[in-house]
């Protein structure tokens, strides 16, 4: 009997939806899977070591780069899932004429009612590190922001508890994620180019893994293309409508037959 596939993920949500779907996949090709989630640089780490045989998925080059490159002798791109990219967002109640930049954040009548906290994740992601250099480059500091890495909770929870009460806040976040599927979350202009541009969401492969998986399977594998919508509208039926990632993967798969 064949040994099983083990496929990793990144631990936050969307991770898990797209990682859901690459499993669904494998398991209708005949594959037994067992699926693990550990933090950025700790699945990076735990593939270079062997012990997973996939990975979905290395945002390259901007967010994952660093942690792909000394790995990328044993290692395929195998393909593009979806095209993320990184913002800092502000409720759509929060007039554009007030906050439509970065640079207003700094406006006199913009620190009177802006939380001066931006609640990220964890502190390995990239856009933890691109919103850590931005509140120093843009001058947020001396104003009385910073960016505070915690949980998925504390940043997704945060933002949702934000707008019930209508408060105005800066939210570092991405495209895919559940928000979005919810709350129209408008992207601030960001001059400098901190939050880099869009990545390609890279699944992995192990080339020692390869021979494990038909001509076929790789195939699929490399032409499966989810895209933002879709794995946002995944996401949020795991995250928010309670659905087993699996289902939400198997229901997604058979729509498009």
């Amino acid at each position: 009997m064949s040994k099983p596939i083990r496929l990793g993920y990144i631990d936050l949500s969307f991770h898990q939806a797209s990682a859901a779907v690459v499993q669904a996949i494998l398991e209708r090709e005949g594959h037994e899977v067992v699926v693990s989630a550990f933090p950025h640089e700790e699945m990076f780490r735990r593939f270079g070591k062997e012990e997973f045989d996939l990975l979905v998925s290395a945002w390259l080059p901007d967010s994952h780069g660093a942690y792909l490159e000394p790995l990328m002798g044993g290692t395929r791109k195998l393909g593009v899932l979806y095209q993320p990219y990184c913002i800092w967002g502000v409720p759509d109640y929060v007039p554009e004429s007030a906050v439509s930049e970065i640079a207003d954040l700094l406006k006199p009548e913009v620190l009177a009612r802006m939380d001066r906290t931006l609640q990220g994740i964890n502190p390995g992601a990239g856009i933890s590190r691109f919103s850590q250099a931005m509140v120093q480059a843009y001058g947020l500091v001396q104003a009385g922001y910073h960016f505070q890495p915690g949980s998925e909770a504390a940043c997704f929870d945060g933002y949702e508890q934000a707008v019930r009460e209508q408060r105005w806040l800066v939210v570092p976040l991405w495209h895919p994620q559940y928000l979005h599927h919810r709350y129209r979350i408008r992207a601030l202009q960001e001059p400098m180019g901190l939050l880099g541009g869009a990545d390609d969401a890279t699944l992995l492969i192990r080339r020692d893994a390869e021979p494990r998986l038909s001509a076929q399977t790789l195939a699929i594998l490399a032409d499966l293309h989810l895209g933002n919508s879709v794995v946002t509208r995944i996401d949020h039926a795991i995250r928010k409508e309670g659905l087993d990632p699996l289902i939400a993967a198997r229901e997604w798969l058979a729509s498009r037959q």
